[in-house]
C-alpha cells in the first residue's frame, strides 16, 4: 500500500517541478496544475476507499522498521483530510485560471501552490513528530511565497506578521520535540502512545504537552495566538486566500487532535480543560472581531478563528460524540470556508471593492451568485438542514450530555452572531442597490472568466448541500473515524507491523 500513501505527497511535488519548468510557455502551467489536482483527487479517493475497506494502513520508507524509519500512516481521519485537501486544491486551481495574473504565474504561483498541497498532505500522513515538523516547514515556505508573491505593500506587511509568528511556533515545536525525545527516546507517534506513559516524571510530560499545545495553537490561530491571521489572509489574491482559509489552520487543528488523542492522554483533566477554555475564547473573540469588520474578506478571516473554536471544542470535550462532531466540523468547514472566499473574489470583481459600503446590487445582477453565497454562508451560521447545522448540533449536544451548559451557550451565541455577520454581508453586497461610487455600477464578467470562477464555487456549494441533506453517511464515517482516535490500538498495530 506504500504507493497509496506516497502518491498524495509525490504527485504535487512532481507537478510543482513540472509547472515551474513550463511557466514561461503560455498557459501550460495553469492547465498542468489543474491536471495535477485532478490526479491528486483520484489517488486521494483511492486512499480513502482503501482505508475504509482495509482499516489503518502504514508503510516504512526505505525499509527501516518503526520506530527508526520514516513512517507514513493513514487512518480514516488522516485519509479524509487528504481527500478534502485534494477537493479544495482542485476547486482553487480551476478558480486560479481566471484569478491569477500572468506576472504571478511567471514568479512561480502554480509551483508554490502544488508545494503547499504536498506539505499539507505530508502533515496529514506522517507518522512521526519530526517529519510533521518538516512538512510544517514545507507549508510555511510555500505559503509565505504565495502570500508575498507580487510584492504589494499590504502583502509584505501581512507576510512579515505571518512568518514571524510561524517562526515562534517552529522554535516551540522543535523545543518540545527535543524534550520529548529526551524523556522517551522516540518520536514515532505510535511508539510514543505507550512510551509517554512509562516516563517516571509525568509532570515533565504535561509540560511538554503544553508546549505542543502552544506551538500547534499558533498554527491553528486559537485565542490568544490568532492575530497574524486577520492581518494576512485578506492581502493576497483570492485564490491564495481561499486555499489558506480552507487548509492551513486546519493542519494545526489536525495536529492538535492527533497528538492529544494518540500521545498526551495521561492527564486529560488538565490538558483538555485548558483546551476547553481556549475553545470558548476562540469562538467568542473570533465572532466578535468579525462583527466589527466592514470588508468582505476581513469578516471571513475572523470567522475562520471563531469556527476553529468549535473544532477545538470537540477535542476538549473528549467524548465519542464530541470527537464525531470535531471530524464532521472539519470536513464541513474546509469546504464552506474556501467557498466563501471564492465568492468574495467574484463579488469584488463585479462591484469593484471589498468594502461593504461600496458594494451592492449583486442579487439583481446575478441571482445565481447570490444563491451560491447563501448556501455556504448560512451553512457556516448553522441553518438547518445545511451541513453546518449538523456539525454544530453534534458539538452542542456533546456539551449538554456532560452537563457543560456554559460552553453549549457560548457555542449557540457564536452561531447567532455568525448569522449577524452573514446577514450583514448579504444585505450590503447582494440586496441593497450598488452605490455606483465609481460611476460604473456592477460589472458583468466575460463568459469564460465567469465559468472559471463560478464552476468551482458551484461544485463546493453542491458538496455542502449533499452533506446537509444526506448527513447519515457522513455521520457514520465520522463516528468510525472518531472511534479510531479514541482507541488508537489499530493505528499502533498498523505502524508496528508495517514493512
Amino acid at each position: 500500500m506504500s504507493w497509496l500513501l506516497v502518491a498524495p505527497i509525490m504527485l504535487p511535488i512532481s507537478f510543482a517541478i513540472l509547472v515551474f519548468l513550463v511557466r514561461e510557455k503560455g498557459g501550460w502551467g495553469r492547465w498542468l496544475s489543474v491536471v495535477g489536482c485532478v490526479l491528486h483527487l483520484a489517488v486521494s479517493v483511492a486512499l480513502l476507499v482503501e482505508v475504509w475497506n482495509q482499516g489503518v494502513i502504514a508503510s516504512q520508507m526505505g525499509g527501516w522498521p518503526a520506530p527508526f524509519g520514516i513512517t507514513l500512516v493513514a487512518d480514516l481521519f488522516s485519509a479524509v483530510m487528504v481527500l478534502i485537501a485534494a477537493i479544495t486544491g482542485l476547486a482553487v486551481s480551476v478558480y486560479a485560471l481566471a484569478d491569477i495574473d500572468r506576472r504571478r504565474e511567471l514568479l512561480g504561483y502554480h509551483a508554490l501552490f502544488q508545494c503547499l498541497l504536498a506539505g499539507v498532505c505530508g502533515a496529514f500522513l506522517t507518522g512521526d513528530l519530526f517529519n510533521l515538523y518538516v512538512w510544517f516547514e514545507v507549508m510555511v515556505i510555500a505559503s509565505f511565497g504565495l502570500l508575498v508573491l507580487g510584492g504589494d505593500k499590504e502583502q509584505l506587511d501581512g507576510g512579515v506578521k505571518y512568518v514571524t509568528l510561524n517562526l515562534i511556533s517552529t522554535v516551540l515545536f522543535l523545543a518540545a520535540i527535543g524534550m520529548l525525545y529526551g524523556v522517551t527516546g522516540t518520536l514515532n507517534m505510535a511508539d510514543l502512545h505507550t512510551a509517554v506513559g512509562e516516563v517516571e516524571n509525568q509532570g515533565v510530560v504535561v509540560m511538554i504537552a503544553v508546549l505542543f499545545m502552544i506551538a500547534f495553537g499558533i498554527k491553528s490561530a486559537v485565542f490568544p495566538l490568532f492575530f497574524w491571521l486577520p492581518a494576512a489572509y485578506h492581502t493576497p489574491p483570492v485564490a491564495v486566500s481561499a486555499v489558506f482559509a480552507g487548509l492551513l489552520t486546519k493542519v494545526g487543528v489536525y495536529a492538535l487532535i492527533r497528538v492529544f488523542t494518540l500521545i498526551f492522554t495521561q492527564d486529560v483533566d488538565y490538558t483538555h480543560s485548558i483546551l476547553l477554555v481556549v475553545a470558548a475564547f476562540t469562538m467568542l473573540t473570533g465572532v466578535l472581531g468579525a462583527a466589527a469588520q466592514t470588508e468582505f474578506r476581513k469578516i471571513l478571516s475572523f470567522h475562520i478563528i471563531s469556527q476553529i473554536g468549535y473544532m477545538v471544542l470537540g477535542l476538549a470535550l473528549y467524548t465519542p460524540l464530541a470527537l464525531i462532531g470535531a471530524v464532521f466540523y472539519l470536513v464541513h468547514h474546509i469546504v464552506v470556508k474556501a467557498n466563501l472566499f471564492l465568492v468574495s473574489g467574484v463579488a469584488r470583481r463585479m462591484t469593484g471593492t471589498e468594502s461593504l459600503a461600496g458594494s451592492g446590487g449583486l442579487y439583481a445582477a446575478s441571482p445565481l451568485l447570490a444563491v451560491l453565497f447563501f448556501i455556504p454562508a448560512f451553512s457556516l451560521a448553522g441553518f438547518p438542514p445545511l451541513s453546518g447545522f449538523w456539525a454544530k448540533y453534534l458539538l452542542v449536544k456533546a456539551s449538554l450530555d456532560i452537563g457543560d451548559y456554559v460552553i453549549a451557550a457560548i457555542a449557540l451565541i457564536t452561531g447567532i452572531l455568525t448569522v449577524f455577520s452573514m446577514t450583514k454581508i448579504w444585505a450590503a453586497v447582494f440586496w441593497k442597490p450598488h452605490p455606483e461610487t465609481n460611476g460604473s455600477g456592477v460589472v458583468r464578467l466575460p463568459r469564460q472568466e465567469w465559468l472559471s470562477l463560478v464552476l468551482p464555487i458551484g461544485f463546493l456549494a453542491s458538496l455542502t448541500l449533499i452533506i446537509g441533506f444526506f448527513p447519515e453517511p457522513f455521520y457514520v464515517f465520522a463516528e468510525r473515524a472518531a472511534g479510531q482516535l479514541l482507541d488508537p490500538s489499530a493505528y499502533v498495530a498498523a505502524v508496528a507491523g508495517a514493512d
